[in-house]
């Protein structure tokens, strides 16, 4: 059964979508020195905190969405059991970040916002707790591998496919598979980093919309 028009459409819409988020991710991202008082004082109870990493998170999920939709035009092709690869690969990746994440987001924020409310709170020693405890950021290191694995092997789908842009995977690749690295990095650097992965998603979403349309009967494969 030939898969619905809509359907790759939609995913190419939510990778699109994905690439802005995670390109307003470190851009809305309050930058203070955390390693003082002061400083996680003034980048964790801020509003802007939660709303990026909220872009992220959401960023996460709607990328999902796009490697279902990249597994779902390229199904009929030599490298579908790779889509399928990285569509499991993804999900299970996103799993395991997404609690970290959600911990950093509103668990930071409300510690933080009670230590500046004047309630005892050593600020410092809790962030680090949770940013810091074994398993959440095992899970979170290992999440993260498994979705810049995932994106690797999207790319190597598409490579194969011959119905999608190949420079479209590759772009898309080269972002998630920085994304562990980058969070060791200054924010100047971790910004420019987000830009590139809404450059890839994105390029990647006009590959998938494209070679949707060039992979129905009569359509030409893009180049």
């Amino acid at each position: 059964m030939p898969t619905p028009p809509s359907r790759p459409r939609f995913g190419a819409l939510a990778l699109a979508v994905a690439g802005v988020l995670f390109a307003l991710y470190p851009a809305t991202r309050p930058w203070h020195d955390e390693s003082t008082v002061d400083g996680a004082t003034r980048a964790m109870t801020s509003g802007w905190w939660v709303a990026s990493h909220l872009f992220a998170m959401i960023g996460f999920v709607l990328v999902t969405l796009g490697l279902l939709a990249v597994r779902d035009v390229v199904r009929h092709t030599r490298a579908e059991r790779l889509a399928f690869a990285a569509v499991v690969t993804g999900w299970i990746g996103v799993g395991l970040v997404l609690p970290y994440y959600g911990a950093e987001t509103f668990g930071l924020h409300a510690i933080a916002t009670t230590s500046a409310a004047g309630q005892p709170v050593d600020l410092l020693d809790l962030v680090d707790t949770v940013r810091y405890h074994p398993v959440p950021v095992t899970t979170f290191g290992i999440g993260l591998l498994a979705f810049g694995v995932s994106a690797i092997l999207t790319a190597v789908a598409v490579w194969r496919s011959g119905v999608l842009s190949r420079a479209g995977g590759v772009g898309f690749a080269l972002g998630f598979a920085l994304f562990l690295p980058q969070f060791y990095t200054p924010a100047a650097i971790r910004v420019a980093h987000g830009l590139i992965v809404a450059v890839g998603s994105v390029w990647l979403a006009v590959a998938l919309w494209r070679g949707e349309v060039a992979a129905r009967p009569g359509g030409e494969p893009p180049a």
